[in-house]
């Protein structure tokens, strides 16, 4: 095939035109040319009465698929097959409906596969980055029962669960560290620009300077020889941190670990952790995967070292044969509370129910902690502004007062 070809069969066409009932219709189509473009309207009825080809902007800046992205595919999927629309049909909605060309191309490849012979679940195996091992055994389970409508609509849920509690946790830490990142470079700004016109000015005054001023001044002077290198030492470190958690496995569940014995942030990675356990665990179990199985995807669902061990540690005992929450007790990381409400569903026969009334209570206490979060770290962060901008502006007027009360 020569590159001319291949251009040619990547051209899209947008069109007008009457369709066979008179109304003016219009859209867009792909086509190796202009000829073949308006063939491919006729054979659909439609009389062009306008087509010209789409350009390709100079720069295309491809967005990646995101999870938020697959959250939404699998509930219009879910939405679609609840329906009664058959599934291949599904995704060509889907994909007319999705504008990230990565996501629309995921979209059709699925499409293609499926329409090739190939089960849902295998289609969606070869995308492990967007569908992962827990995902595609949903699927193939509820293919495999007959009850794939409800399997999308149990995964969309608990995607969007997911999706949620990650997001209210995000917008919780996201605030504070921004305002502290605008506090430092403001004062980095004060230190590097400010100060040195007001040394200036305190140099022609010929006297001491306080203590707190002077230790100002000398932050200032080191800083404006060596600001650069405080940069890049920073960078480093924090270009140094993100590599050693990707690649050294180790390092990773140290900052588990570290992460939960923190004073505030470590409350609420508990709490968030023990609702995506019993989230993953109730979905799983529900679709019918045996719970060892189930034990196994939620394990690694945990995102945490700490409880991936203890989750592998229940699905140890429970392959010996003993209860579910006496295997959690065991491990002495699952709140009191998480383990009666299992006894009480392996009791009555329903622990999916109570894993999900677990998930929820927990889900509802990771709200309450994010609210209470945000409320305290209001006053700290006025404190952290009034210590950091407040104190070089005190710094550098202090001399000036000073000056005032002996002339006065």
């Amino acid at each position: 095939m020569t590159k001319k070809t291949v251009t040619e069969q990547r051209q899209r066409f947008f069109y007008t035109g009457i369709d066979h009932t008179g109304a003016t219709v219009s859209g867009e189509l792909s086509g190796q040319n202009m000829q073949v473009a308006k063939a491919l309207l006729r054979k659909q009825g439609i009389t062009p009465q306008k087509i010209y080809r789409k350009t390709n902007p100079l720069f295309v800046i491809h967005k990646k698929t995101t999870t938020l992205d697959i959250t939404l595919f699998v509930r219009q999927l879910a939405t679609l097959v609840k329906a009664g629309v058959p599934l291949v049909q599904s995704f060509s909605l889907i994909a007319d409906t999705v504008e990230k060309p990565k996501t629309k191309a995921l979209v059709r490849h699925i499409k293609a596969q499926v329409e090739s012979g190939t089960p849902f679940a295998s289609a969606l195996a070869k995308h492990p980055k967007h569908f992962d091992a827990l995902f595609c055994a949903l699927i193939e389970s509820g293919e495999q029962s007959g009850t794939l409508e409800v399997m999308l609509d149990r995964i969309a849920t608990y995607k969007e669960k997911s999706a949620m509690l990650k997001a209210k946790i995000k917008k919780a830490l996201i605030y504070p560290i921004a305002v502290i990142c605008v506090a430092l470079v403001v004062s980095l700004i004060l230190l590097l620009k400010v100060v040195p016109v007001f040394e200036e000015l305190f140099a022609s005054f010929n006297s001491q300077l306080p203590a707190f001023t002077q230790a100002v001044v000398s932050l200032s002077n080191w800083m404006q020889h060596w600001w650069l290198i405080l940069f890049l030492v920073i960078l480093l470190i924090g270009v140094g941190l993100y590599i050693s958690k990707k690649k050294h496995q180790a390092f990773a569940n140290h900052l588990d670990k570290l992460l939960l014995r923190l004073p505030i942030l470590g409350r609420l990675s508990y709490q968030a952790i023990i609702a995506r356990f019993a989230r993953t665990l109730a979905t799983t179990y529900t679709a019918g995967v045996p719970l060892i199985d189930a034990l196994h995807s939620t394990a690694a669902a945990t995102n945490n070292h700490v409880y991936y061990q203890a989750t592998q540690q229940i699905k140890a005992q429970v392959a010996n044969g003993h209860q579910l929450h006496t295997a959690m007790h065991q491990t002495q990381r699952f709140p009191a509370l998480a383990v009666q409400m299992v006894n009480i569903g392996e009791e009555s026969g329903s622990l999916d129910e109570m894993l999900v009334k677990v998930a929820e209570y927990y889900e509802a206490q990771v709200e309450q902690s994010i609210d209470g979060l945000t409320g305290l770290m209001e006053p700290v962060i006025m404190v952290i502004l009034g210590i950091l901008v407040g104190g070089l502006v005190i710094a550098m007027y202090l001399p000036i007062f000073q000056m005032g009360s002996v002339i006065g």
